[in-house]
């Protein structure tokens, strides 16, 4: 099969297209033809080094996080999947690669692909919609009536949690361009910031929970439109202990997050919310959830660009402008 490996670390030209062999399937797998995949800034990440202290890939490796496709081959014990399926998934780390032909991955981790997508709409979702519910519902706990500030609403994880938020019954605020504003009303934000003349932090206040995706000073300033009790949630860092423990990390990695984290907590503790770290998870249970969603007409994904799959190097350089409208998706096979 057709893949894009990574050789080493680096920021550009670090991948390659090589010929490898079908991936080995072990008895919970489903071995899935890819159709379509989609470009994360997590993948930039991975590829850079970013993560090698909690993700140690090790070179070569195939980079991607998102799928479309079909199911080819199950494993013995396979029960929820047959030949034929119609799936998309986010593949648990430590075995993505979906910028291939083929991928390997546990069935626990797919789900059925929403009826009314196509595989490169349906490619858009995992990542970003699993980040939104595991943010949102799974930690949050988003309840009707509540107010929610979820940033970059234009970016791949904005355009999906300003929805599930609205479908959760939040009030929903947000940052974008003056371009992209009404793209953020229409996808259900109550409140549109133009993040280039107008400061958040002057606007908002009394907010029950903030998705923060952004940098270190967009996070500090954050933290000061909760109320008393709030949680500021981010996806962007700094790692907590909590998230150290969840990991299983040894005591210097441990001891590292501790020090990384600990102005932001002790910040949040002196105004009387709460902080936490996620990375989000494979969770195809969830991508269940999420696909009765679309089904219904809850939440649309958005896709700005397609990308062939010979210039997936393209899609990523692209994605890394931080222009791209909702996601970047690459059509691996028709």
């Amino acid at each position: 099969m057709k893949a894009f490996v990574v050789d080493k670390y680096k920021k550009k030209g670090a991948l390659r297209l090589a010929s490898l062999p079908e991936p080995e399937l072990q008895d919970n797998d489903v071995l899935v033809r890819i159709k379509a995949t989609a470009v994360n800034q997590l993948d930039s990440k991975v590829r850079d080094g970013e993560f090698k202290l909690i993700l140690p890939y090790r070179p070569p490796f195939v980079l991607g996080h998102d799928l479309a496709g079909t199911v080819v081959k199950v494993g013995s014990r396979v029960r929820r999947f047959k030949v034929g399926d119609e799936v998309y998934a986010r593949p648990r780390d430590h075995r993505v690669g979906t910028f291939a032909e083929f991928i390997a991955i546990d069935e626990a981790d797919a789900a059925l692909k929403p009826s009314n997508l196509s595989m490169s709409e349906a490619a858009s979702v995992p990542l970003v919609g699993l980040t939104a519910w595991q943010a949102l519902v799974e930690v949050g706990k988003i309840k009707p009536g509540q107010k929610v500030f979820i940033q970059a609403g234009s970016g791949g994880v904005g355009t999906f949690a300003i929805q599930l938020a609205k479908h959760l019954g939040a009030a929903v605020a947000t940052t974008t361009s003056a371009e992209n504003a009404e793209l953020a009303r229409s996808l259900g934000a109550d409140v549109v910031i133009d993040y280039k003349t107008q400061d958040f932090e002057k606007i908002l206040s009394g907010y029950d929970l903030v998705l923060n995706s952004q940098d270190p000073k967009t996070l500090e300033k954050s933290l000061g439109v909760l109320k008393p009790g709030g949680r500021l949630i981010s996806i962007s860092g700094p790692p907590d202990p909590a998230f150290a423990r969840e990991l299983g990390l040894n005591l210097f990695l441990k001891l590292v997050l501790w020090l990384l984290s600990r102005g932001v907590r002790r910040k949040a503790k002196r105004l009387g919310v709460a902080y936490s770290f996620l990375f989000m998870r494979a969770e195809g249970r969830q991508l269940g959830e999420i696909a009765r969603l679309i089904e219904q007409g809850l939440i649309r994904p958005v896709v700005d660009k397609v990308f062939p799959f010979e210039k997936t190097e393209d899609a990523l350089a692209y994605v890394e402008t931080g222009r791209a409208k909702g996601k970047v998706v690459i059509a691996v096979a028709n």
